[in-house]
């Protein structure tokens, strides 16, 4: 039951990685150094305040350079990669006693796995908001994302399971919109006016 718990707590952290990257370990430092947060062996400089520096800054210049239009459509090519990275990590970071290779295992494959389809899908909206609105829209996506990426971390750390519902229904809602997105539109043949007989 309580790898069940850290699953949870690990799949709703990643979800926030797919929102923003350095957000999620800014609430991890903060919850760990609170002691609201147990951390695996090797992650506990996480919960550092040398670590909650470092975050604190990355997270405001990641913040703060989503604002610059056609920068963050820059940065979204880096950040697919960088939020799998993050939601592994975030993941395994918070699977205590288990063996490595089950840590990483499922850190890799629902961590990253869910922080890549939520990037992707940002990513979707992001590009779709660029071209509709010149990159004028892309400052309430901005603003959602960080705001969701904070937000969902720290109900992620105080109510892993309600998140983890919560994740479950966004993850299914997004695969299945970056599919329709993806797939090749048909066109329907226009139908053929009857012919008269001579």
């Amino acid at each position: 039951m309580e790898l069940f718990f850290s699953v949870a707590l690990g799949i709703g952290l990643s979800a926030a990685c797919g929102l923003r990257v350095f957000a999620p370990f800014t609430v991890m430092s903060v919850a760990a150094l609170a002691g609201q947060l147990d951390l695996a062996s090797g992650f506990a400089w996480i919960g550092t305040t040398e670590a909650l520096v470092v975050f604190g800054v990355a997270t405001l210049l990641e913040i703060l350079s989503f604002y610059i239009p056609w920068v963050d459509n820059l940065l979204d090519t880096i950040a697919i990669p960088a939020a799998i990275v993050a939601g592994a990590v975030a993941t395994a970071a918070v699977l205590t006693d288990v063996s490595p290779l089950m840590r990483w295992t499922l850190a890799a494959i629902a961590g990253g796995g869910t922080a890549g389809i939520i990037q992707l899908g940002t990513t979707w909206v992001r590009g779709l908001s660029s071209i509709t609105t010149g990159g004028l829209g892309n400052f309430v996506v901005s603003t959602g994302e960080w705001m969701g990426a904070l937000t969902t971390a720290t109900l992620a750390v105080l109510f892993p399971l309600l998140v983890l519902a919560f994740v479950v229904i966004l993850l299914f809602l997004t695969s299945r919109w970056l599919v329709r997105r993806s797939a090749p539109q048909t066109v329907a043949p226009t139908p053929s006016l009857p012919t008269r007989p001579r």
